[in-house]
């Protein structure tokens, strides 16, 4: 087994010194904007002199070098549960260089109390470049696709330098206490720089009456896929070593408060055929002795498990694949290293699997994990999921199986423990999903490269991340499957395009734990997701009352969501604000 992984030198990404005279902090640098500035903003960046601020949607994604249009926001006005996270997003933009700026948050005050300033913070947001939206930017497009910048990491820098005529967002993010009294409160952001002044933004939040529980009792599905290789290389550190393991779990904590309920693992090297930047490195390790007999060493797989585990993520385990792209098996005889394709179909393919099924299933039933683990497949064809399917129940029936199904296969196999299916491609009836719930099985549906809309990338506008829970609350699926989690390319702050995938497409969030304005709403949708599960039990004696929020998820769920001609936003919006209002009304 390798050691470590390869190491990259990022010249564009290291961490050099911006002197100031107040303030020294640790920052990179951003690529040049690719597209040339408007005559527009050329003449107004004329007019505009010292750094200046205002409230804009958090919906929307901001040029770096056009001048914003003016806002009609002058209070960021919000409103949420108790327990809930909440977000605003402001711009900054400065006609000349401005040092050492800051965005504090002020203590929230009402009538009746105060919240301390703690329960919020001001980011500021990182620019990276992206391919330029476009309907046809699927997995088959060409690699010289245009391309932008856009804004998308929230940074833990909490001191910025502003070069002469460019825009900064700030992403301004409250976790309202679950203890907070009901109440509308006043805030304000504080902004300083050298030579700036002081700019004071207010902020208003009402809180609801309705109390969101802690992330660890949430219900909704969360599979983002995991991919500990990535952390190694981003960090410099030596595979698997005492470091890595403990980067992993701080990479992987947002993950678990967000709700994740899988752990993803790998049977054997790199299933995904290299489809990543980096190949995910063997969590366990298969040997063959000179009489033929196999053995197979769980140490770093167990040892992923348990990391994972201790920071909240572990309702499932999903394990790719006995079915890896192109077959590949890699395995070592005496200290020889083998690699060779074996077909689903052959008499090898089901020697090499049944040892590692009944080993496994031993290992499992040790550890307590055999009733939560599944074999998982990845968009394979039904004939070859159902030779797994066959070979999993002969030598390891306790297993389950997953799947990421863009086929139907699941119409042809039954039982299956975890089906996820493509959104574009495949819908589950009523009756299909009614039926795996009451087995205690789980129906889930994913987005991909294939996907121009709705979806995650560095492009999309970050409400979409949301308008996906809307999705899976109409058609009343158990939550959402995403790969992946931190597939990063090689200088994702840098440069968020990878190969013909959709820029974006491999990864939610960046290394050193710092989240996105797409992973962000992301959690803010299944927040709503919560919510509305919430008020069906709670108030499942008075259904008149919810009967509004119900016919406008039936709205929802009759729409075709990938219809770009649909005012999806304006419908989203109104079905959050109907979902307040009923809260208040609810809580009265």
């Amino acid at each position: 087994m390798k050691k470590s992984i390869r190491r990259m030198a990022i010249v564009a990404m290291a961490c050099v010194a911006l002197p100031s005279e107040a303030q020294k902090f640790n920052t990179y640098t951003e690529a040049k904007d690719p597209v040339p500035v408007s005559r527009r903003s050329q003449e107004a960046w004329q007019t505009i002199g010292r750094l200046q601020a205002q409230w804009v949607s958090a919906d929307s994604l901001y040029s770096r070098s056009e001048v914003p249009m003016p806002s009609n926001t002058p209070v960021a006005q919000l409103e949420g549960w108790r327990g809930e996270r909440v977000a605003a997003q402001l711009l900054l933009f400065t006609g000349k260089e401005t040092t050492d700026i800051k965005c504090v948050v002020k203590d929230f005050v009402s009538e009746t109390g105060k919240m301390s300033a703690d329960i919020a913070k001001a980011q500021f947001v990182r620019y990276t470049l992206a391919d330029k939206a476009s309907s046809d930017c699927r997995c088959e497009r060409g690699p010289h696709h245009p391309f932008i910048l856009v804004p998308d990491m929230i940074d833990s820098l909490e001191v910025f330098n502003m070069e002469a005529q460019t825009v900064r967002p700030v992403w301004v993010s409250i976790r309202i206490p679950e203890d907070a009294k009901p109440g509308k409160y006043t805030t304000q952001v504080v902004i300083t720089g050298k030579g700036a002044g002081k700019i004071t933004m207010p902020l208003e939040l009402e809180v609801i009456n309705q109390t969101l529980p802690n992330y660890t009792q949430w219900t909704y599905h969360l599979d983002l896929w995991q991919h500990p290789s990535a952390v190694a290389r981003m960090l410099n550190l030596d595979m698997w070593s005492d470091e890595h393991f403990e980067a992993i779990k701080q990479q992987m904590l947002p993950l678990a408060q967000a709700g994740q309920k899988v752990i993803t693992t790998t049977l054997n090297r790199d299933p995904w055929g290299s489809q990543t930047f980096d190949d995910y490195e063997d969590m366990i390790i298969w040997k063959k002795d000179k009489s033929g007999k196999w053995t197979f060493d769980y140490t770093i797989f167990d040892r992923y498990v348990e990391t994972m585990m201790s920071i909240g993520i572990n309702k499932q385990i999903n394990c790719y694949s006995m079915l890896p792209w192109s077959n590949q098996l890699n395995w070592y005889e005496g200290n020889a290293f083998k690699k060779s394709s074996v077909s689903p179909k052959s008499a090898r393919y089901e020697e090499m699997w049944s040892a590692f099924l009944k080993d496994f299933i031993r290992h499992l039933r040790e550890k307590g994990w055999d009733k939560i683990t599944n074999i998982a497949t990845d968009e394979r064809s039904a004939a070859e999921m159902e030779i797994v399917v066959g070979l999993i129940n002969k030598y390891a029936p306790e297993l389950g199986f997953a799947m990421a199904d863009n086929h139907a296969s699941y119409r042809r196999i039954p039982n299956v423990r975890d089906c996820c299916v493509a959104q574009r491609q495949l819908h589950l009836t009523q009756e299909e999903i009614d039926e795996r719930r009451a087995k205690g099985f789980v129906t889930t549906f994913y987005v991909c490269c294939s996907t121009f809309f709705p979806n995650g990338f560095t492009y999309s506008q970050p409400w979409e991340s949301e308008l996906l829970s809307w999705h899976a609350i109409a058609k009343d699926y158990d939550g959402q499957l995403r790969w992946a989690y931190n597939s990063w390319p090689a200088r994702p702050e840098y440069d968020s395009r990878f190969r013909t995938l959709a820029s974006g497409d491999t990864y939610y969030v960046y290394s050193h734990g710092r989240s996105t304005m797409r992973f962000e709403r992301l959690i803010d949708g299944i927040e709503v997701f919560e919510k509305v599960k919430i008020l069906r039990k709670k108030y499942a004696h008075q259904p008149e009352k919810l009967q509004p929020l119900e016919e406008a998820l039936q709205e929802i769920a009759s729409l075709k969501l990938t219809d770009t001609s649909l005012p999806w936003n304006g419908i989203m919006h109104d079905a959050i604000t109907l979902l307040n209002k009923l809260s208040k009304e609810l809580a009265e």
